[in-house]
């Protein structure tokens, strides 16, 4: 390195006399200059003088010598285009010139479905792409230039001044290194004076600023032995652990129950105060980008097609599709009152792009001009110059010889929409409801009319325990996974069941003690009032047909080797059907499901994700069941395809008189379809009932605290109301826990008197009536009166 070589700005650090530079190597400048003006070779070495963390002190000194001025934009992309060359076929256009910037402080949400960019602009912020990727345009950090610096220099950058949290930490961490190792290990590689005891100290200390109990004994433990939101605490922790100045979190919740998606997203925000760092989320979830972004970018087939503060998008969004998106969504506070409106058809293929607007296809308002040139950002039907787009929204900052008037006005305004009728759609000419109409209102549910009906399924007492081993050959039991401890729930004809509950809480065993019909270890299990326990093999195979499932992943669910008329006929060859009257009934069921019958020859993966599930749900319906058990049948799809498939489960179900057991974790979708729902615990039914009267007066602490925790996709509401939020993970299943066990994250446990305290702790409590809801608490009316207080902020009456 040259002696005259300037080294980065460090992050924020507290100054010290004569030091301008936190790099120790000989002959290094004391007075860092602009990297893009230096020809020479920046210093990547890391610091070898310790430094003190602004996560400790909760203190950010800004550096005087960084580059940026004040207001300044700390990321600027303009015009960033991402391509992935094909052999032998078109490249694949995964970003087509986006621009934005994002302010230090600030929280920018960037939403889209799959395949969109999001993603992919995301990795080359970091410069984490493949070397065959073509990258143009400008990615500006600090006034550097990130797509000029080589990835020596990049990796002086990357998780010390901009982090990435990604979407599954459990791939994203070691599996043969301890927690706390791992986070020591970005200290140490950013400053080897640290000490790798200082550094060991430090990671504990993170680890207990991001929420992890014992985090002195959980720093020594493996990622495998750490729940889920327990692993994404621990990527916060690092991402955190060299106070960065930016924060990119690639949908750092997906995979997340809703409980464990707002501790997430609370220590996200935790994290953000602490170092002051601005964030980038990238998220498909509406509902989460509400509740906690500044501002936000619609993408869609790789360009950006919406972007403004969070208020004004969801309040008055100039862009068709994302109209389209807000309306697919089921919202909390109107879900099952109104059919959701579906997207219909898929985004463009990367490779294959319309020669105008790439939503045009699915646009119900697309007029001539929308299909024979593309629109870039208007403001008020008048174009944004990409070179301006970055500057859109947020203050304005132009050079005024540059700028007139009217250019003035334009940058000040916060909202921009790449659509030919966007000035239309923002003036009222187009109304919402002119884009995509309002839905119909559902048929009222009565309840009281299908608690008559006869049941198609009824359990009562179900018990499913699993062995623990130890050892191999010689292995001995040291333990019991209480998998499913003793549940209890009927559906009638007609009647959809939703069954909800964390991760691990015993939905999955409990639909699979059904299916296999079979003598359950304990209680009883009966299909059209047959007990499947007494049923010899013939009986069984004439009972399957019954019952029915549509399972998750429709990719998986599908043989990849089969055309789809043979995979949806399968059941049907299983119970003797004829070739000619199988090719009929598939065809059949193919238009039931809304696909032409002619797509019979094909393979799954010439269909959308969309598509494959009604594959799914016509094998379901072949053999003409009377109970169909979907399990999470619309978690794997993106937010605009999910309503088509929830109106089609719903046609069918009247169409066709089903009943459904619906498991999921989307709380506004149960909300949507079900009838009922049945909320578990740790293998129990903590809250049974009418799906309309659970949530709207939620009586277990535990369901008041799901419903509390699944976001509503409206910024006000969101933001305006109080969260319960629970402490900690699911216990585990091993655990016998006597008395309620509930109680260790139970919000009212800690207000009740020692009396009320020692009822919860050695009496289990059961299903007890309360009007038409049955609930298993022991302090049904304390805990209506804590949550009205909790809301009202006036929690210290409670105390005992």
């Amino acid at each position: 390195m040259s002696p005259s070589a300037p080294c980065w700005p460090r992050a924020p650090v507290p100054p010290s006399p004569g030091r301008g530079c936190s790099c120790s190597r000989p002959g290094c400048s004391s007075s860092p200059s602009s990297p893009s003006a230096s020809s020479e070779t920046p210093c990547a070495t890391p610091s070898t003088r310790p430094r003190e963390s602004t996560v400790t002190n909760l203190v950010s000194v800004p550096d005087p010598s960084a580059p940026t001025r004040a207001g300044d934009p700390l990321l600027e992309v303009t015009d960033l285009s991402v391509t992935f060359p094909q052999r032998g076929g078109p490249d694949v256009n995964a970003v087509r010139g986006i621009s934005y910037r994002v302010h230090k402080g600030e929280f920018l949400g960037i939403v889209g479905e799959s395949g969109s960019g999001k993603s992919v602009s995301s990795l080359a912020l970091m410069g984490l792409l493949p070397s065959s990727a073509r990258v143009t345009g400008s990615i500006r950090f600090g006034g550097r230039s990130l797509l000029d610096l080589n990835d020596r220099q990049l990796s002086g950058i990357r998780g010390r001044e901009i982090s990435m949290i990604f979407q599954d930490p459990l791939s994203a961490l070691t599996p043969v290194y301890t927690v706390g190792d791992q986070i020591a290990e970005a200290l140490l590689l950013h400053d080897f004076a640290l000490g790798k005891r200082a550094a060991q100290a430090r990671a504990v200390e993170l680890l207990k600023v991001v929420g992890i109990p014992a985090p002195e004994r959980r720093a020594k433990a493996f990622p495998h032995e750490f729940s889920g939101g327990m692993r994404q605490r621990a990527m916060i922790a690092m991402a955190i652990a060299n106070d960065p100045q930016l924060i990119i979190a690639d949908e750092p919740t997906t995979a997340l129950d809703v409980t464990i998606q707002a501790q997430i997203l609370e220590v996200l925000e935790k994290a953000k105060d602490l170092t002051g760092a601005a964030v980038v989320l990238i998220t498909h979830d509406l509902g989460v980008v509400a509740g906690h972004a500044d501002r936000i970018a619609v993408m869609y087939a790789g360009k950006l097609v919406e972007n403004g503060t969070t208020t004004e998008v969801f309040a008055e969004p100039h862009m068709p599709y994302t109209i389209g998106l807000l309306r697919s969504v089921p919202n909390m506070q109107s879900a099952g009152t109104e059919r959701l409106v579906p997207l219909e058809g898929r985004p463009p293929s990367l490779t294959a792009l319309p020669r105008g607007c790439p939503f045009a296809a699915r646009c119900p308002i697309a007029i001539d001009v929308c299909r024979e040139t593309e629109p870039g950002l208007l403001v008020h039907g008048v174009a944004v110059p990409n070179e301006l787009a970055l500057q859109l929204p947020g203050p304005a900052r132009v050079d005024p010889a540059l700028a007139g008037p009217t250019l003035a006005d334009l940058l000040e305004v916060e909202h921009v929409a790449a659509c030919h009728r966007s000035d239309e759609i923002a003036s009222g000419l187009l109304t919402r409801a002119d884009v995509f109409p309002r839905p119909a209102p559902l048929a009222v549910r009565h309840s009281e009319a299908l608690a008559a009906a006869e049941p198609v399924l009824s359990v009562t007492g179900l018990v499913r325990h699993f062995p623990l081993t130890k050892g191999g050959v010689f292995s001995r039991q040291i333990g019991t996974v209480r998998a499913v401890d003793g549940v209890s729930f009927s559906i009638q004809a007609g009647q959809t069941l939703g069954l909800v509950g964390e991760s691990g809480c015993g939905k999955s065993t409990t639909i699979l003690e059904i299916l296999e019909m079979t003598r359950p270890q304990a209680g009883r299990i009966l299909i059209d009032g047959k007990d499947v326990a007494g049923l010899g093999r013939a009986e069984l195979l004439r009972l399957r047909k019954d019952v029915q499932i549509v399972f998750q992943d429709p990719m998986a669910a599908l043989d990849p080797r089969l055309p789809i008329g043979d995979i949806i006929g399968e059941p049907l060859t299983v119970h003797g059907v004829k070739p000619d009257a199988r090719r009929g009934r598939v065809a059949e069921l193919l238009d039931l499901v809304g696909l032409d019958p002619q797509m019979a020859d094909r393979y799954p993966h010439e269909f959308s994700g969309g598509q494959r599930q009604r594959i799914g749900i016509a094998r379901a319906l072949a053999t003409n069941p009377r109970l169909v058990v979907l399990d999470e049948p619309v978690s794997a799809l993106d937010v605009s395809i999910q309503a088509g498939v929830i109106n089609l489960l719903e046609d069918l179900k009247e169409k066709l008189n089903l009943s459904y057991l619906f498991v999921a974790h989307d709380l506004a979708i149960v909300r949507q379809i079900a009838d009922t729902v049945a909320v578990m615990y740790l293998g129990r039914i903590v809250e049974y009932g009418p799906v309309a009267e659970v949530f709207a007066r939620p009586r277990h602490p535990y369901t008041q605290a799901l419903i509390s925790a699944a976001p509503i996709p409206d910024p006000v509401i969101e933001r305006s109301r109080k969260r319960v939020l629970l402490e900690g993970d699911l216990p585990s299943p091993t655990e016998q826990i006597d008395g309620c066990n509930f109680r260790s994250r139970c919000p009212l446990y800690t207000l009740l008197a020692d009396s009320d305290q020692a009822l919860c702790a050695t009496v289990d409590p059961v299903l007890r009536a309360h009007g038409q809801v049955e609930t298993a608490c022991h302090h049904v009316e304390r805990n209506d009166l804590a949550i009205s207080a909790s809301l009202a902020g006036r929690e210290d009456e409670l105390a005992p």
